[in-house]
């Protein structure tokens, strides 16, 4: 692909202006946005690059595409996109960062990476049963966001599974779409604040099973059955098209939580300060998507917040190069 680039990528041993570690919607377009802005960037995008879109199937609600567009062909396009203006992106995995100086060391393969500035965008991964037929179906019948995937369950049956405000979430949007929306949760009561349970009790479309857990899914092409075991019942088969997942996600911030503040569930903490609405606890690191982003979790405003931070990294490095 013939690149666009508006500047030169460093030589050995000297830093890059942007290190984006991350490389699902918000990674990219961070990187997007910075190499437009004249800044060598590198994106880490991990062995498994892409982020959760790269599991999906269709995706209807992402602008600019009114056929909907399969989940990887975003992706690519995205990679592309930043690889046309010159992102130099490695599907590595990192194991480390030293924030303690200016430039930042990233370890990576038995190699030290330097970075004037990090935007840290890693996401969060998705919980999921770990039952078979799971991965085998997911995408077929099998997701966790009915904001994005609701419309292809109109006048079709659906469980979502588990128990807090998420669950609850979830059942609501499908309830507008799908003939019969059935909650499983495997206690005897919901963990979901008493508002978001009186919004599901009083909604004549969505049936709950407590005490019952899904143990197994069936179906070739696409999901068309499964497997439950409650207390009273024991084991039965439900006919379904779809099963939600909703039983919380994980943010992608190990490596970082020692050294970058995270709030008491473990998402990176935005700490808006002198104008830079995406910065961390330490100067010159910025974060982007779903790995703070606990409330949203869309692949547009992922986007969106790559941009953001995008933008805060290059006034950053404006203001530290008038210093």
């Amino acid at each position: 692909m013939t690149s666009d680039s508006f500047f030169e990528k460093p030589k050995n041993g000297e830093p890059w202006d942007v290190a984006i570690i991350g490389s699902g919607p918000a990674g990219l377009t961070a990187a997007i946005y910075t190499t437009r802005g004249a800044r060598s960037t590198i994106v880490f995008g991990g062995t498994a690059w892409g982020g959760q879109l790269m599991l999906t199937s269709e995706v209807d609600n992402f602008p600019g595409f009114p056929e909907g567009i399969l989940g990887p062909d975003l992706m690519n396009n995205m990679r592309k996109q930043a690889e046309r203006f010159g992102t130099e992106i490695r599907n590595q995995d990192i194991e480390s960062v030293d924030f303690s100086a200016s430039p930042f060391v990233i370890h990576v393969n038995n190699e030290q990476v330097l970075a004037k500035t990090i935007i840290v965008a890693t996401g969060a991964a998705t919980k999921w049963l770990g039952i078979p037929g799971e991965d085998k179906l997911r995408g077929r019948g099998v997701s966790s966001c009915a904001p994005c995937d609701a419309p292809f369950f109109k006048n079709k049956k659906v469980i979502v599974a588990g128990g807090g405000d998420s669950a609850m979430e979830e059942a609501l949007v499908l309830s507008k779409y799908a003939s019969e929306v059935t909650i499983v949760h495997r206690r005897d009561a919901f963990r979901a604040s008493a508002a978001m349970q009186q919004k599901v009790l009083s909604n004549k479309a969505i049936k709950i099973l407590y005490n019952t857990e899904i143990i197994e899914l069936f179906g070739e092409q696409k999901l068309e059955k499964a497997k439950l075991k409650s207390t009273e019942k024991g084991e039965w088969e439900m006919p379904i098209d779809g099963l939600f997942v909703a039983i919380g996600h994980i943010p992608q911030t190990a490596i970082f939580s020692k050294t970058l503040t995270v709030n008491e569930i473990g998402y990176l903490v935005r700490n808006s300060q002198d104008g830079y609405e995406t910065a961390t606890n330490i100067p010159g690191v910025f974060t982007s998507g779903d790995v703070h982003d606990h409330h949203y979790r869309q692949a547009v405003t992922a986007a969106g917040f790559g941009a953001m931070s995008a933008l805060d990294a290059l006034r950053f490095l404006d203001m530290e190069k008038e210093n």
